[in-house]
């Protein structure tokens, strides 16, 4: 296993939060190794935890850029290792398309690298304030069954 230097691996995670901005979630979900993984550590009700594979993750992930528009701000790097670990902390301002709502979020993602490829991706991020700015948790359920459809 060889990894980039840390600082190329910054470069990586940051240039992946702005695929995700641009709604380019392809290219994002490109970053991955075939069998990686993201995992959202807290996620909401209705919500995957654990999306294992590029097929899984493209197929989660692809609603994002119709039903989200975020504008994340740099991350602040806690680590980054020749090991291949990044540890960045990033805010980001959220709008749900659908109602106009928005929010802010703090995020911090714990990621590992093998070969320039992301293997495991754990997101941490309050799933409250989605919840709260759609309307609360009987909204939020009506929202994913509606796109469940």
């Amino acid at each position: 296993m060889t990894n980039p230097e840390p600082d190329q691996l910054k470069k990586i995670f940051a240039d992946g939060l702005k695929l995700l901005q641009e709604g380019r979630t392809a290219e994002w979900v490109a970053l991955f190794a075939p069998d990686g993984v993201l995992e959202f550590v807290y996620a909401p009700p209705g919500f995957p935890t654990v999306m294992r594979g590029t097929d899984e993750l493209l197929a989660q992930m692809s609603f994002m850029p119709q039903q989200l528009k975020v504008e994340y701000g740099e991350p602040v790097f806690h680590a980054a290792t020749a090991e291949g670990v990044v540890v960045a902390e990033f805010p980001g301002d959220c709008t749900l398309l659908a109602t106009g709502s928005s929010y802010r979020q703090d995020y911090l993602s714990v990621v590992r690298f093998e070969d320039g490829l992301i293997t495991h991706y754990r997101d941490f991020w309050n799933p409250w304030l989605p919840m709260a700015a759609i309307g609360g948790e009987t909204a939020w359920n009506q929202a994913l069954q509606a796109l469940a459809g």
